[in-house]
């Protein structure tokens, strides 16, 4: 039960992060979900600093899902 919560926690921040991240950079819902995984494998350290987020992504874009990189690539990245 405790795994779960904090799994539930965990996710609606990063889904936070990235909606604040995006928000910036006017990324729709689809955009933020392809890159959910990535942002927290790759730079939870970020959540909820959307410019950091932002350059974090772009900064390991070699390591992005092929989705997300296409995002990152189609906002200036």
């Amino acid at each position: 039960m405790k795994k779960s919560v904090t799994f539930a926690v965990s996710l609606a921040l990063v889904i936070a992060g990235i909606s604040q991240a995006s928000a910036q950079s006017g990324a729709t819902m689809q955009e933020k979900m392809a890159c959910r995984s990535d942002a927290q494998n790759l730079c939870a350290e970020f959540i909820g600093k959307p410019p950091q987020m932002n350059a974090c992504l772009h900064d390991n874009k070699a390591k992005l899902s092929t989705a997300c990189r296409q995002v990152v690539e189609a906002h200036g990245g």
